[in-house]
């Protein structure tokens, strides 16, 4: 445990100062108002015929330097319900602040934008409920798993996000920053053992056969990586980046939960057979997770496409009013389709490859032990 709480440091350590240096420059982040009143006037039309209405909002600011000015903010409603952020009374929003002027003196030096309705409290809520439930069910195991959980968020936004912006290759990132998440996720729920430790490199080679299939997928399939309106903002931001590249990481990222449960689920299975007889051979345990392995393809793979499908459902339904031949070629669609087959493809090659290391080194450490413990005795 002592040796698992040092390489977390060592990574935290890390990770902590890359994300720092991409956010110092930051003068003027977002802040949090809330409305004190709402008027509406009519507002003039970029088409002809629409008619389109203007909150004007009385906003008092409650964070930040500006903490206690008010503000009235205009805020359109064009009828678009994907663009539109109806406010009222008692509404909590963020704030986009932007400089009016070279040098900041008073409040009257910047210019308040309504970004959004603040949405964190309840996300934070529900987290409490997941986090709380976690460890009401789990006992310790939950609480490794929520350690594991953090571990995982935080090398994606410390490290992963800090090494893809300063240019380094999204897939490579992706895959070293995977790794570390499967070695503190299984080796702290598993412990260090052979079980664990051939999970680890079940998943490892998983990913790695996810991240050349994705490759030859966006080649092939000349997809571009564009495939929502969040990569055409990031590329007003920065436009230097590998967007094929981050479409693979995607995709990677997202088989990442998948596969490790898959691969524990094959070496625990492994383990337990040998510790109920411990005379079967390599091949006898290999030929026991195959069989419980074909078992998790089905319901594994199922779970993946389903999360792609309910993710995408606007998409699936858009299917009824366009040809399918068009439908399937678009490159949104053939997007989601790619990751969610070369997802399923690395758990099918997660199985073979997880069963036969499984089965060989829980099968040498156990007899390794077993030897030294009786030399010992002698």
């Amino acid at each position: 445990m002592k040796k698992f709480i040092i390489l977390c440091l060592l990574i935290f350590g890390l990770i902590f100062p890359c994300r720092a240096e991409l956010t110092h420059d930051l003068e003027l982040p977002s802040e949090t108002g809330i409305v004190e009143s709402v008027q509406y006037e009519d507002a003039p039309s970029l088409q002809q015929g629409d008619n389109n209405v203007k909150q004007i909002a009385a906003v008092k600011v409650t964070s930040g330097k500006f903490k206690g000015t008010e503000r009235n903010i205009d805020n359109m409603l064009t009828g678009n319900p994907a663009y539109d952020i109806p406010l009222k009374k008692g509404d909590k929003v963020i704030l986009h602040v932007e400089s009016n002027s070279g040098e900041i003196i008073s409040a009257d030096d910047v210019d308040f934008f309504i970004a959004d309705i603040k949405r964190d409290n309840t996300l934070i809520w529900t987290a409490t409920v997941f986090f709380a439930c976690l460890i009401l069910v789990g006992k310790k195991k939950g609480v490794f798993s929520l350690i594991s959980i953090l571990a995982t968020v935080g090398l994606i936004f410390f490290l992963l996000v800090p090494l893809i912006l300063h240019g380094f290759c999204p897939i490579a990132s992706t895959v070293v920053v995977c790794v570390l998440s499967s070695i503190i996720t299984i080796y702290l729920v598993g412990g260090f053992n052979a079980k664990s430790s051939s999970a680890i490199l079940g998943t490892v080679i998983s990913l790695v056969i996810a991240g050349i299939l994705s490759m030859i997928v966006i080649f092939l399939a000349r997809l571009t990586g564009f495939a929502g309106e969040e990569n055409m903002f990031l590329y007003s931001a920065h436009s230097n980046l590998n967007f094929k590249g981050i479409l693979a990481s995607s995709m990677i990222i997202a088989a990442l939960g998948a596969l490790m449960d898959t691969a524990v689920s094959i070496a625990s299975t492994i383990n337990e057979i040998y510790e109920t007889n411990k005379k079967l051979s390599i091949r006898q345990l290999f030929t026991s997770g195959m069989n419980v392995g074909r078992d998790i393809i089905g319901t594994m793979s199922n779970t993946l496409i389903l999360v792609y499908l309910g993710s995408s459902l606007p998409l699936v339904l858009l299917s009824n009013n366009i040809d399918l031949q068009k439908f399937f070629n678009l490159n949104q669609v053939a997007t989601e389709i790619s990751s969610a087959l070369v997802g399923s493809i690395a758990i099918l090659a997660c199985v073979p490859v997880t069963a036969i290391i499984a089965a060989y080194m829980i099968k040498n450490q156990k007899d390794k032990l077993e030897f030294d413990f009786d030399y010992q005795e002698k």
